[in-house]
């Protein structure tokens, strides 16, 4: 399989290194403007960039019928206009705020507990999360992925970032979000109760795993039509 690479930062880096080794070849790498013909001898584009290009290297892909898949977070206000244009183009797209193969089972624990807890209003919900300084945006798209299903399946509306220790709103699930230097990534929801606390914990320890399970997911959607997301990767949606 022919790969394109949008963002060459040191995640691109790490994908080109796993993608050689599972036989596959890097046809293209940028981390500036696409050249669209260079793009177009890729089976498939894995965009790995920065919030403000992703949007535009995902529609360009799109428009030269690459489906492309995306682990860039921080624009995802523009997500349902990438959808239609996917749709429009008859493309193939896939999002995913954390493509390691752990996160997306944790994601799918994360729901399953958040249901559990439903009906015990005694226990408060709180989020943490915790990245190398590097990271831009705060939080992060896995954390916020996390809040999500917590809110769907519970009374609480929304999420808040917080400080550490500084409560949230009634409604609102308390984030906290921290960066250290050479973290590649925790995630832990705990519910508190005034006799006990119930934690679920995610620790990354490199970045492998979030390149190993992009070039996964670029494996699988080859050859596919439509919208997709890491749960259809992993057969996740029945669980």
């Amino acid at each position: 399989m022919k790969i394109a690479l949008l963002g060459y930062g040191k995640m691109g880096k790490t994908i080109e290194k796993l993608a050689l080794e599972r036989n596959h070849s890097i046809c293209y790498k940028t981390s500036s403007e696409i050249d669209v013909e260079q793009l177009k001898q890729a089976d498939v584009a894995i965009d790995f960039s920065i919030p403000t290009a992703a949007k535009e290297n995902i529609i360009t892909a799109l428009k030269a019928q690459i489906p492309v898949i995306s682990g860039t977070t921080g624009w995802l206000n523009h997500y349902e206009e990438v959808v239609k244009i996917c749709e429009q183009e008859n493309g193939t797209f896939l999002y995913a705020s954390n493509f390691s193969l752990g996160v997306n089972l944790f994601f799918n624990l994360n729901a399953h507990l958040a249901k559990l807890m439903n009906g015990h209003k005694q226990y408060q919900v709180g989020l943490e999360e915790i990245h190398h300084t590097q990271k831009l945006d705060a939080p992060s798209g896995t954390a916020i992925s996390l809040a999500k299903d917590i809110i769907d399946y519970s009374s609480l509306k929304d999420w808040k970032l917080v400080n550490e220790n500084e409560e949230s709103e009634a409604e609102s699930i308390p984030v906290t979000a921290k960066r250290i230097e050479n973290i590649s990534g925790t995630h832990s929801i705990t519910y508190s109760s005034s006799v006990d606390d119930i934690e679920i914990k995610h620790t990354a320890h490199s970045r492998e795993g979030f390149a190993l399970g992009a070039i996964i997911a670029a494996e699988w959607i080859k050859d596919k039509k439509g919208v997709f997301s890491m749960k259809d990767v992993l057969n996740l949606n029945n669980l």
